[in-house]
């Protein structure tokens, strides 16, 4: 049995962890996605809370999974 590696910021995919206005930066490209601004590549709505993104959405730089994401403290 293995245990999850564990990033520092990191929300391990557990999106439920993540408070609603919690900012994300990609690990391989640095794209943040800021809750207050949505998205306008894949059309996600200012206001939109990272847990709420529809579970196909990638990072729309570099196409990386949104479990790449780490959260940005403050």
């Amino acid at each position: 049995m293995t245990e999850a590696v564990r990033f520092e910021g990191s929300y391990l995919g557990d999106r439920s962890r993540l408070a609603a206005d919690t900012r994300l930066e990609c690990k391989i490209c640095w794209w943040v996605y800021d809750p207050a601004l949505g998205d306008d590549t894949w059309q996600i709505a200012p206001g939109t809370p990272f847990a709420e993104l529809p579970p196909h959405w990638r990072c729309p730089v570099c196409d990386g999974d949104a479990e790449q994401f780490m959260v940005l403290a403050g």
